[in-house]
Parts: structure tokens; sequence; C-alpha cells
């Protein structure tokens, strides 16, 4: 008997777990459906604010486009009228321009929750005003019968300034209109694919609660001979629970299927354009890279061997190298460009001089089955321009024309000046330009192609030899400069790309970057420092510490922002502290902000290889350097900050 006692027992213990286990599903399964409805009413209620937004953009679009044709029947009307001065006619101007101005004003009370389009339809209201001052004027010429000066007065008037400020504000009015259109309408989609997340998120879960509950539908299965000595309670509690079991994987399956059919389709569009461009530019970006090695590679190869036979050229090929690495690091900051919007760093260059500087390279990087010709051109004219940024741009363009003429043809260069009248080329202002030219005799390009060369992502490469960056990039950055860009090409032709940058004016550099380079590295080294270097990457440390100590300062390195903490107090006198950004555990600008006032006086240079990894602001205005960066660069960059550091002393102890 008392064994029998003791099987029921723990068949009843048993049960009593496991419908505990069953209870927490049951929550976990309710707490998952009550997820992922709140998931869909969000999802459901940014794309109905989104729709919101869109009507609103449109309606306030619309009723600028009947402000404008309102204002265009009233002029019209009042032409006739000078014209048959019919007093009928001068009735309809009149009740044309009442119309316009009570478009005005439910324009504004459209955009009354904006306040920059509220100060532009102030600025709007001022100018629609002054034009109906202007038309007015014209009407009572004809109103008191005196023709000839109506019609003198309605000549004058047709493009006078206030017309044109209307007709600009409206114009602005609109795109802003537009832009905010279009960034409420990514917040949606990014909301929208956040909701996405979460909802898989969440059916992983209930993937989870199934799998637990076919678990202990086994374990119960396992412990029937056990539960077969219970008594009918013991088996009716066994049969409530496999059919809360049952409920819950109906509730989780029912689910998954509701859910399921939204997730693929927008996964698949989305992920159908994402792979697309990741795939061009994987291969694209692996292809510029080879390059640049290659040149690297070759160089310090043919270095190494004018080493071991004594020859006197390894030097060039050294140096060779070191401009092939230079490009690849130049190339990271396109794409960083291109991805961010990198700020350019214009100087005064003459076209001439870069392009008969970039013939070696040209040769190097083409190969000797493609003939390169540079011609400087004449004249004198200078370019303001990111010296860096029209090299990588000549070199792109010819790097394109190579693939062109299939590795072999005749690839040339020019400068030359032009003056250009008002959207002559593109967009163009009137004035002069300089023209830098780079043609090829390869295949040319179609119509279809020319529409799409400047598209992001778009090549006619194979996958793999073209990330479909580099004409679009070229097209921003000659934009950017305040230029055009022009394309000349016929199939089988040839292709000639033309760029057009504005004159500079202003006085021409008093010396080159190298001789900059140099006179910034001696005078750096003349000022003997004290310098701390914080850096994680050991390698990264090292170069660092020799180029400084080659310098000729006196420098300390520490591995990490704690142990910069233990040195800080035992370094005096101490100049500068050289800190990389992203370290583990404290970035450099925290570290700098904890040493407070420990490091008054002293001066502080970040060093980054990604200029969006910190927030600017928490820089503090400090200079930063980016990697990889040369001797000269890091003489120059720990100039300035000694410079500034100097410079903001005074300037707080005035305050």
């Amino acid at each position: 008997m008392s064994e029998g006692l003791t099987a029921l027992e723990r068949a009843v213990r048993d049960t009593n777990w496991r419908f505990r286990l069953l209870g927490v599903l049951a929550v976990l399964g309710i707490a998952v459906l009550g997820a992922l409805i709140f998931v869909q009413q969000r999802t459901d209620d940014a794309r109905d604010r989104a729709i919101a937004l869109q009507q609103h953009t449109f309606e306030v679009i619309m009723r600028a486009n009947q402000l404008s044709g309102a204002i265009a029947s009233a002029e019209a009307a009042l032409g006739r009228y000078v014209v048959s001065a019919d007093a009928a006619l001068g009735r309809q101007y009149a009740d044309q321009w009442g119309k316009a101005g009570e478009q005005l004003n439910r324009l504004r009370q459209l955009t009354s929750d904006n306040t920059a389009q509220q100060e532009q339809l102030a600025s709007l209201r001022e100018a629609f005003d002054q034009r109906g001052k202007e038309l007015s004027e014209t009407a009572l010429y004809s109103t008191y019968n005196r023709h000839r000066d109506a019609w003198g007065s309605y000549y004058n008037v047709r493009t006078s300034d206030a017309r044109t400020r209307v007709e600009k504000i409206l114009a602005a009015l609109v795109d802003s209109e537009r832009v905010l259109l279009q960034q409420r309408t990514r917040a949606a989609v990014q909301l929208i694919d956040n909701s996405s997340l979460a909802s898989r998120i969440l059916i992983g879960f209930g993937v989870l609660i199934v799998l637990g509950a076919v678990l202990l539908g086994w374990m119960a299965i396992e412990a029937e001979g056990e539960r077969a000595i219970a008594d009918a309670e013991a088996i009716s509690e066994r049969e409530r629970a496999a059919e809360l079991q049952h409920a819950v994987a109906e509730a989780t399956a029912q689910l998954r299927a509701e859910v399921h059919e939204r997730i693929v389709a927008e996964e698949q569009l989305r992920q159908a354009h994402k792979m697309e461009a990741v795939g061009q530019l994987t291969g694209g970006i692996a292809h510029d890279f080879n390059n640049m090695l290659a040149v690297v590679l070759g160089g310090l190869e043919l270095a190494k061997r004018q080493m071991h036979i004594g020859g006197p050229d390894a030097q060039r090929h050294i140096e060779n190298a070191m401009e092939g690495a230079n490009r690849a690091a130049a190339l990271t900051r396109r794409l960083l460009a291109f991805s961010r919007s990198e700020p350019l760093l214009p100087e005064a260059v003459e076209p001439g001089k870069l392009i008969e500087g970039m013939s070696d390279l040209l040769d190097r990087t083409l190969g000797d089955t493609i003939a390169v010709e540079t011609r400087p051109g004449e004249g004198d004219w200078r370019i303001w321009v990111d010296r860096h940024q029209l090299e990588n741009a000549l070199l792109n363009l010819a790097v394109n024309a190579r693939d062109a003429m299939n590795g072999r043809g005749m690839l040339t260069i020019w400068s030359g000046m032009r003056t250009l009248a008002q959207g002559e080329v593109g967009e163009s202002a009137a004035g002069d330009y300089v023209t830098i030219a780079v043609a090829d005799t390869g295949c040319g390009m179609s119509s279809e192609v020319l529409e799409r060369v400047f598209e992001p992502f778009f090549t006619t490469k194979p996958v793999g030899q073209g990330t479909g960056l580099g004409l679009s990039q070229i097209f921003g950055f000659v934009r950017q400069s305040g230029g055009e860009i022009g394309i000349d090409t016929e199939v089988g032709q040839g292709t000639t790309v033309t760029l057009y940058l504005p004159r500079y004016l202003g006085e021409a550099v008093a010396e080159t970057a190298e001789e900059a380079s140099e006179a910034t590295a001696t005078a750096t080294a003349a000022r003997r420092l004290s310098i701390l270097v914080v850096e994680d990457d050991p390698r990264v440390l090292a170069a660092t510490l020799g180029a400084l100590e080659e310098l000729g300062h006196a420098v300390t390195g520490c591995e990490g922002p704690l142990e910069a903490m233990q040195l800080i107090g035992t370094l005096e006198p101490l100049d500068a502290i050289v800190s990389d950004v992203l370290m583990p555990g404290q970035t450099g600008p925290e570290m700098i902000a904890a040493m407070g006032d420990r490091i008054e006086g002293v001066a502080v240079l970040f060093v980054t290889g990604f200029a969006g990894e910190v927030d600017a602001e928490v820089f503090r205005g400090r200079p930063v350097l980016r990697k990889p960066f040369t001797m000269a660069a890091l003489a120059r960059a720990l100039d300035e900050a000694v410079d500034q550091e100097a410079r903001r002393a005074p300037r707080e102890a005035a305050e």
C-alpha cells in the first residue's frame, strides 16, 4: 500500500511540474501573439502616417500649382485688358488676382505646421503684393484711357523681379515639400524594416515554444508506464495537458502563417536590390585594389632586385610603390566620400603640370599595350579643386578607357581653356572654364548606355571587374567643385570625356605639396617634444613610435587607455598626446575627457582609420589624422595640434 501511494505521489508530482511548464508555454505563446499584433499595428500606423503626410505634400504642391496658375491667368487677363481696354476684361483680371490671393491664404494655412515654409510664404506674400502693385498700376493706365502708357507698363513688368521671386519661392516650396516627403517615406520604411526584424525574432521565439511543447510530449510518453499506476485524475490531467499543448502549437502555426507571406514579399525585393549592389561593389573594389597592389608589389620587387645588384633605381621603385599604396588609400577615401559625402580639400592647381606629373603613373597603370599621350595645353589658367580627387578622377577615366579599348589603343589627355555661356554644358554658369579631356580609341557607348553612365552601381563590365561607382563619383566631384562634365562618344569611334572646371583667379600656391610636406616635417622636428602615444594595435603603435623618433621627438607608447591613465602622472614634462580613436574599453576622446585638468596645456592629436566612427563634436575641435599616413602628414598634423593648443591657452586665460 505504501509503495502504491509513493508511485501515485510521484506521478502527481511529475504531472504538476509538466502542467506548470505547459502554463509557461501558454503564457509565452500569448505574449508572442500580443507582440506580433503590436508590431503589426505599429507597422500599419506608420504606413497610415506616411500616406497622410504624402497626401499633405500633394495638397501643398497642388495649392502651389493652383496659385501659380491663378497668377498666370490674372496676368493674361490684364494683358487682354491692356490690349482691348474692355472693362469686363479688367474685372476679370481683378477677379483672377483675388482668387490668387485666396490660394495664397489657403497655402499659408495648409503649411502652418512648418516654420521654414511659413518664412518662405512670408517672402512669397511680399513678392506677391509687390507684383500686384505693379499689375494694378498697369491696369490704372487702361482705366484712365492711357493706352500707350498701359502697353509700355505691361511690357516692362512682364519679367519683373517680383514675378521672378514669386516663381522661385513657389519652386523652392514645392522642392522642400518633396524633400520632406522623401525623408518621411524613408523613416516609415525604416520603421517597417525594424518591425519586420522584430516579427522574425518573435517567430523564432514561437518556434522555440513549439519545440518545447514537442519535448514535453516526448517526456510524457516516456513517463507513460509510471502514469499507468496513477488514478483517473492523473489520466485526466494528462489529457488536458495534451489539449493545451495542441492549442499552443496551433496558435503558433497560425501566427507564423499570417506573418510569413508579408515578410517573404518584402525580403525578396529588398534582398534582390541589396545583393545586386553588393555584388557589383565587392567585385569592383577587389579589381581596383588589385590594380593598386600590382603597382606596390611590382615596385617593391624591382627595388629589391636593384638593392641586390646595387642598381641606381631602387629609390625610384620604392617611391613608385609608395605612390601605389597612397592610391589604394585614396580609393578607400573615395569609397568613404561616396558613402558619407566627405568634404573636399581644395587648393589652387595648374592642370597642365598635374597632367604632366601623372604621365609615369598612367604608363605603369595602363601597361605597355596602351599608348598614352599627355598634352599640358597652353595658357596658365588655374582651378580650385582637391588635387587628389582630381588625380583619382583622371586615373578612373584612364582605367575605364583601357577597358573600353580591350587593353590596346591610344589614350590622350590634354587641358585647355574655354568660355561657356549659361547652360551651354549641362547646368554650367556663364564664365571661364579650364577643360581637361580624356579621349580613347575604344568601342564607344550607345545612347542607352550614355543615359545611365552617371547612375551609381551601373556598369557594363563583367561581375568582379567594376563597381559602377567610378563615373558617378567623378560626376559628384566635378559638381561639388562647381563644374560640369561632358561626354562625346560614338559606337566604334571611341569616347572623349571632358571635365569643365571653373577658372580660379586667386594666387598660385607658392610651393608643391612635396616641398610643403618636407618643410612641415623639418619645422616640427626642430621642436623636440615629449609625446605619449596611445594605440591598441602593436604594429601601428610601433610604426608611429618609429616615425616620431625619426622626427626627433621623445616618445612613450602604451597599448590602451588604462595604461595611459597610469603613465600620465609619470611623464613630466608632457607636450603632446597622440591617441587612436576606437580602442577596447574606452575611446580616445573619452580617455582625453577623463584626464581633465591633468593634461592642461598638452596638445592632443587623434588618429583614426574611418571618419564615421565617432561624432565630430566629440573631438572638440582637436585635429584628426586619417590612417594610413606618411611621416610628413604626421609631422604636419602634430605641428597643427601644438600650434592649436598654444593658441587655446591664452584664449582660455583671457576668458
